[in-house]
């Protein structure tokens, strides 16, 4: 009797997504993707999930996952850091947004002086420190920075009255329930960077980097996954690029905000 034929097993890598929501939405919305990616490119894609923001940061300056989804900034840290390839990200600009209750009589972004704002996280990109660089270098506004660890508290923290306003970005903003969109307004917009990369790091293989971006640039057209990708939020995924899409980011001097 002929001996059975042994499975294949697919290498294992682990996936860090940053924690701008809570790991349950997180696991709903990428385990789909990473399972069909995963299958496409024959390797196993295993989320590993994380508190806060702040101990994602540590991690992959660490290098602890092999892949990470993380904004632009965080790109740029863990490039120094470790190396991290940027691999897909998003055709659209990222921006952050200021809001305020809808009834709040503030107007202005001068109108926030002396007030307190809520942050997910110091070194958040768009919901921190493109805020928090342009309150203090353009507006010239001294504000209370409070960090809340999600994109979700902050926007909870201005809804109840606990802060004036709250840092976020539109793709959370739109994620939120109806009701709580509608009793908050949009104050102010940043200018546009590139978005959140899927980057990996070098120790992958240059062949594993290849079947996973190719997996998913082809998968982002596929229907039954539109909803997914739309979540994360990269709807158009493009090739990244290190060098044209957050080298740049070194000139803004965000490294005065970070912390």
């Amino acid at each position: 009797m002929a001996a059975p034929i042994a499975e294949r097993v697919w290498p294992s890598y682990t996936v860090a997504v940053v924690p701008q929501f809570p790991a349950a939405d997180i696991q709903r919305v990428w385990a789909p993707i990473l399972e069909r990616v995963g299958q496409a490119a024959k390797v196993q894609l295993n989320l590993k999930f994380f508190k806060d923001i702040p101990t994602f940061e540590a991690d992959f300056q660490a290098g602890g996952a092999d892949f990470v989804y993380l904004n632009p900034y965080h790109q740029f840290m863990a490039h120094r850091a470790q190396g991290y390839v940027p691999l897909v990200r998003d055709s659209r600009l990222l921006t952050g947004i200021v809001v305020v209750r809808k009834e709040d009589p503030i107007r202005k972004m001068a109108d926030l002086r002396g007030q307190s704002v809520a942050y997910p996280a110091p070194n958040a990109f768009g919901a921190s420190l493109l805020i928090r660089s342009h309150l203090a270098e353009v507006e010239h506004v001294e504000t209370s920075a409070v960090y809340v660890r999600t994109h979700t508290n902050a926007y909870r923290y201005t809804l109840t009255g606990k802060t004036a306003a709250s840092g976020g970005v539109r793709a959370t903003l739109d994620r939120e329930p109806p009701e709580v969109q509608a009793a908050l307004r949009v104050l102010f917009e940043t200018p546009g960077a590139a978005p959140h990369p899927l980057s990996a790091h070098p120790r992958v293989p240059e062949g594993t980097r290849k079947a996973v971006t190719e997996a998913m640039l082809r998968l982002a057209k596929d229907p039954t996954l539109a909803e997914a990708f739309h979540d994360i939020p990269m709807d158009q995924p493009i090739r990244a690029d290190q060098v044209r899409d957050y080298q740049p980011l070194g000139k803004l001097k965000l490294d005065r905000y970070v912390e």
